[in-house]
């Protein structure tokens, strides 16, 4: 049986409406699901449709209203908050504004193993650090020692996936990684995704709104609409048979090169 890494229980957010009498509230999403090891999950959806919202709760950046998450069978609310990062780890659209543009790109990695390895000495970390970043297809000797602005949004997110690693984290959150990189980089973060699924069994919340990327990377796929869930299950099965209208619009409005335009 495969292994259950994190699953969802009815997760709600709601919010309140109104500045002087806050009475009102209107739901935002109400969802469940689960993710097995070693699978890439896609939440697909249009914007608004509430994936990013799964993630920031998922990732305890913003507070459920209602629900549970489960994580390796025990309630998130259960860890502390050092032990759950060392578990769950995200990566963002924006690789930008995860850096701090004074500080070099070596900063975000050696805090990261300063917290997560903080007794091996700095020569085994300056290893490990190398070692991490040629597994996501960069060279030491061209990017640490570097600013942002020297390197491009496709080696500053696998820069951040670097760190992500160095944690060695169960689940990885990747919400819209590649859609502030240019169509090469994406290639190249799609596939890096794949392969450390495969080789290391790493899990996978993958949130897109581009059909096109979920299809090629996920095992199973949800289709979100207004905070539903509205579709699910194996990929080709969602994509070549859709049952929901939702989903049949949304492939739909995909552009193919092979479509007649009137």
């Amino acid at each position: 049986m495969v292994e259950e890494i994190i699953r969802i229980e009815n997760l709600t957010k709601r919010y309140i409406s109104g500045i002087i009498k806050q009475k009102e509230t209107y739901g935002a999403l109400d969802v469940s699901f689960d993710i097995k090891r070693g699978e890439i999950l896609s939440l697909v959806g249009e914007s608004g449709s509430g994936k990013s919202t799964v993630a920031n709760m998922i990732l305890r950046l913003l507070k459920p209203t209602m629900g549970n998450i489960i994580l390796l069978g025990k309630n998130i609310k259960e860890y502390k908050i050092k032990k759950y990062y060392e578990n769950v780890q995200g990566i963002f659209q924006d690789p930008y504004s995860s850096y701090n543009f004074f500080y070099k790109v070596d900063h975000v990695l050696n805090q990261a193993i300063s917290h997560s390895l903080s007794w091996v000495d700095i020569a085994e970390k300056e290893r490990i650090i190398s070692n991490t970043l040629e597994i996501v297809g960069l060279r030491g000797t061209e990017t640490l020692g570097r600013f942002p602005h020297q390197l491009s949004g496709g080696q500053l997110q696998r820069i951040l996936l670097a760190r992500c690693l160095l944690f060695k984290p169960r689940l990885l959150i990747a919400d819209e990684p590649t859609s502030m990189v240019d169509a090469c980089a994406r290639a190249e973060i799609l596939n890096l995704l794949k392969k450390l699924k495969d080789k290391s069994g790493i899990s996978v919340l993958f949130i897109t709104h581009d059909i096109g990327q979920a299809q090629y990377i996920s095992d199973r796929v949800i289709v979100m609409k207004k905070g539903e869930i509205v579709e699910r299950g194996p990929t080709n099965d969602v994509f070549l048979n859709p049952k929901n209208d939702y989903t049949q619009n949304l492939l739909a409005s995909v552009p193919s090169i092979y479509r007649k335009w009137a």
